[in-house]
Formats: structure tokens, C-alpha cells, sequence
């Protein structure tokens, strides 16, 4: 029975690790370079829409670290659906996700929702190698509401220290690693009080 279990796990495993090495570069929407895991060579990060069109507001990245026995490019993060937006070029104008290198070695990705609806917002993750992983070391979030000027909020909250800025003023959260992996918007709403 153990031997079944393991022969399945790793070929679920082969396949799952395949098929997320397989991007149709058309649907490639942003991409920043950066020496992430300080090793002094340039590594790659990828926003790929999901290959099915109709459900476009959920976008993977994609992380590549340089190989350090080769001058080759490696998978390290493989996380679709993660990030929100738009991919669609005739799509609606202020819901482009973005992705760009921030300091020596983070990753910032930004989504939004500046164009629909009465509530907007707009959101950052900063992430950092830590501990041979990928995560989330920073989450932005600032929303308002296009008809009531007092319904307006912002939250900075820097995982790695648990400082905690709400609306401007200071408060205090517990630091907390979270792999990119694991990370969902909810997570960011909870610890923001949203």
C-alpha cells in the first residue's frame, strides 16, 4: 500500500511540476528581473495570465532563480492563480496587475481596482527570499468609495517586523511568515481588520 501511495504522490507530483514549467509566452503580462536570493547573478519574475480566458482575474507568478552550477535559469515558485486583474487587452482600464524589482532583492506586485464600481482599491505585495522560500514580507492596501469621501482606509503591514500602520496611525500585529504560496487576499483583509 505504501509503495502505491508513494508511486502515486510522486507522479502527481512530475506531472503538477511539468505542467507549471509550461507558459505560453502570449500570455506573459509583466515581468521583472532581480538578484532575489542575493547570489549576485540575475534571477526572473513572471505574471502569466491563466490559460483559460474566461477567468481572467486571477493571475500565477512565477519565480526563476539562476542555477548556480549554470548560467541557466531554474523554476523556483510556481503560484497560479494568486494575484487579481485584468489580462485582456480590449479588458477595462485600471485593473492591470504589475510586477517590478524593489531595493536589492524584492519583488513588489501590484493590483488594483481603480475603474469599476463604486469601491476601489489598490494593493502591493512585497516579496522576499527568506530561508530558501519566497514570501510575503509586505502587504499595502488602500481603498475608498467614489461616493462617500469618509469610507477611505489604508493598511502597511510589514510581515517580517508585525509593524502595523492603519489609517495612519501606528498599531502592532504579530510578525508572521507566510510563503507567497499560501498567500490569499483574505489573509492581507484579516490582518488589516477589513
Amino acid at each position: 500500500m505504501f509503495k502505491i501511495v508513494l508511486i502515486a504522490g510522486l507522479t502527481l507530483s512530475a506531472a503538477l511540476t511539468a505542467q507549471a514549467e509550461q507558459i505560453d509566452p502570449a500570455r506573459i503580462v509583466d515581468a521583472a528581473s532581480g538578484d532575489w536570493d542575493a547570489d549576485g547573478k540575475n534571477d526572473l519574475a513572471l505574471l502569466v495570465a491563466p490559460a483559460d480566458s474566461a477567468s481572467d482575474d486571477q493571475i500565477g507568478i512565477y519565480i526563476y532563480l539562476r542555477d548556480s552550477e549554470h548560467e541557466l535559469l531554474r523554476l523556483s515558485l510556481s503560484a497560479p492563480n494568486k494575484i487579481w486583474g485584468s489580462t485582456n487587452a480590449d479588458g477595462i482600464f485600471g485593473q492591470e496587475p504589475s510586477l517590478k524589482a524593489v531595493g536589492k532583492s524584492s519583488i513588489a506586485i501590484h493590483s488594483q481596482n481603480s475603474a469599476v464600481g463604486r469601491d476601489r482599491w489598490d494593493q502591493t505585495l512585497t516579496v522576499a527570499y527568506r530561508n530558501e522560500q519566497f514570501v510575503v514580507a509586505g502587504y499595502t492596501y488602500n481603498h475608498y468609495d467614489t461616493l462617500d469621501p469618509d469610507a477611505a482606509g489604508s493598511c502597511d503591514y510589514n510581515a517580517l517586523t508585525g509593524k502595523l500602520q492603519k489609517d495612519g496611525k501606528d498599531a502592532r500585529a504579530e510578525p508572521r511568515v507566510i510563503p507567497l504560496a499560501e498567500w490569499t487576499d483574505e489573509t492581507g483583509q484579516k490582518i488589516c481588520g477589513q
